[in-house]
């Protein structure tokens, strides 16, 4: 090695250290003054640095901007670029005024979801009980339910509901879906038969879900149980007064994680209107920005109401005992 090139990497070594502790010196400084809660959540902060800058410029930015394009006409001109022309409100006004179409995919979507979340985490958790049972070839059986995870996709559940595989023969063959759309009104009878025609899908979007349930159900003590049994409970009374309220942040997760999942899925379609709006020469960006954002906001009021029905904030009493010196 020569000699000029050996002393080039020492000079960029040694500036690479007085660079490294000029910049560490303070942060090393501040953490010594942090009490140990204050270190743990520093140090919580910095694993997830790298994911807050993702998102700040991935996500956050692009969201801010697609609010702005609400409020806004979108125009594309050649030599221009992005065109924006500020009309307030005019796209939230068009779609509740006019949009029929949009809206009344919202009102199936929130009857799916009424309908589909608990159908999916019964089923999710039936299997996962199931699955919690020693027996032979339980590792396969798992992993034949969580196969479906791995390979679903758009033009996969596409293809299947076309062909039909999404629901059983003995529902259409016995007319039972038609009887549905006869009898009840269109606002139930769509979700319902949505329902009935992808009951097998039910199967596939709940491998995430068993996973789940069978984690929770695995970290339960089984001296519970036993002591449980011991008292005369039977099998369904310790579901109810074990299993169950043990698996509430289970069934929290699983809940939020399908709505998104649902929500958010290539087939979705609320999702195929807005990207079918987005390249309307009359609609454009705008309009859709705005209909994105109505979404946006129904699915997090969901998600809120989710929460709290499930785990409800409980009311916190405060106890105040007064101190006596005369007494011990």
């Amino acid at each position: 090695m020569a000699p000029k090139f050996k002393v080039l990497l020492i000079r960029i070594r040694d500036f690479s250290v007085k660079t490294w502790h000029i910049i560490t010196r303070p942060i090393a400084k501040m953490y010594g003054q942090l009490s140990n809660k204050q270190r743990e959540a520093f140090v919580g902060y910095m694993f997830i640095s790298i994911w807050l800058v993702g998102f700040i410029a991935l996500t956050a930015i692009p969201l801010i901007e697609s609010l702005v394009y609400s409020f806004n006409t979108i125009t594309i001109a050649g030599g221009e670029g992005i065109r924006l022309t500020f009309v307030g409100l005019a796209n939230y006004y068009r779609i509740f005024g006019s949009d029929l179409t949009f809206l009344t995919l919202i009102q199936e979507f929130l009857f799916e979801m009424i309908l589909f979340v608990p159908v999916i985490n019964i089923l999710a958790m039936l299997i996962a009980i199931l699955l919690n049972r020693k027996f032979k070839f339980r590792g396969f059986f798992r992993a034949v339910f969580f196969l479906p995870v791995i390979i679903t996709s758009g033009p996969v559940i596409s293809e299947l509901l076309r062909q039909g595989a999404g629901t059983l023969p003995v529902l259409t063959e016995s007319g039972i879906l038609d009887i549905i759309e006869q009898t009840l009104p269109p606002f139930l009878s769509g979700p319902l038969t949505s329902l009935f025609s992808q009951i097998i899908f039910m199967l596939w979007f709940s491998g995430v879900q068993v996973v789940l349930y069978l984690a929770g159900l695995q970290k339960l003590d089984k001296s519970m149980y036993e002591a449980a049994q011991i008292d005369g409970a039977n099998a369904w009374e310790s579901f109810w007064k074990i299993t169950l309220p043990s698996m509430r942040p289970m069934i929290l997760v699983s809940s939020i994680f399908t709505i998104v999942t649902q929500a958010t899925f290539a087939n979705n379609p609320i999702i195929q209107l807005i990207s079918k709006v987005m390249f309307d020469p009359i609609k454009g960006y705008g309009y859709a920005s705005g209909l994105a954002w109505i979404y946006f906001l129904l699915i997090a009021v969901l998600l809120l109401v989710t929460t709290r029905l499930i785990n409800p904030k409980e009311k916190r009493v405060r106890e105040t005992k007064r101190y006596d010196p005369a007494k011990p």
